[in-house]
């Protein structure tokens, strides 16, 4: 048994780092991402006898992985809710004497669409098709060029527009990567 054990363990350790990185990207917090992992391995020990050998043990871990987290999440919501038990509904029911200001927003996206536009035309469709959700190689075939050229041009445009708008990385204190 220890012989399938010292297998098992050694699989684990080399799907840490994969582990990590889709971790770092679900909760884009260091601390939060070791404490996601330590939390897949233990729960990954802990139903080893169910995993069946032969299967994608990556595709296991992060089945784990992305349970946990989501869990994780709506534990947290619910213990960020808060009951109200008094009788007094007076300032629940009051409305607020906030206005939102979307002035701000909208000229960001105004300014935003402006810079998209500006594009020549395949950078555009490729960038769009991009953030709408297509994956490369679905581009790739809607186009009919290949996936290279797909990942270039929304590198391109990425670039041009990170220059374009490098103002607004001024105002809110981002760093241009």
């Amino acid at each position: 048994m220890r012989i399938i054990q010292n297998d098992f363990d050694k699989k684990i350790a080399g799907e840490l780092l994969p582990l990590r990185n889709y971790a770092l990207s679900l909760t884009h917090d260091m601390d939060d991402t070791k404490d996601l992992v330590q939390d897949t391995i233990l729960k990954a020990y802990r139903y080893q006898s169910k995993f069946q050998e032969g299967t994608n043990l990556r595709g296991w871990l992060y089945t784990i992985l992305k349970n946990s987290f989501i869990n994780n999440y709506r534990r947290d919501m619910k213990r960020n809710t808060f009951l109200d038990s008094t009788d007094n509904s007076y300032f629940i029911d009051l409305p607020s004497h906030k206005i939102d200001n979307d002035a701000e927003t909208k000229f960001i996206r105004q300014d935003l669409e402006a810079a998209i536009d500006e594009l020549s035309f395949d950078l555009r469709v490729t960038f769009k098709l991009n953030t709408e959700g297509y994956k490369y190689h679905e581009i790739a075939e809607e186009m009919q060029i290949p996936i290279g050229t797909v990942k270039t041009r929304i590198f391109v445009a990425r670039r041009i527009l990170r220059e374009r708008l490098k103002e607004y990385a001024v105002v809110y204190g981002l760093q241009m990567a």
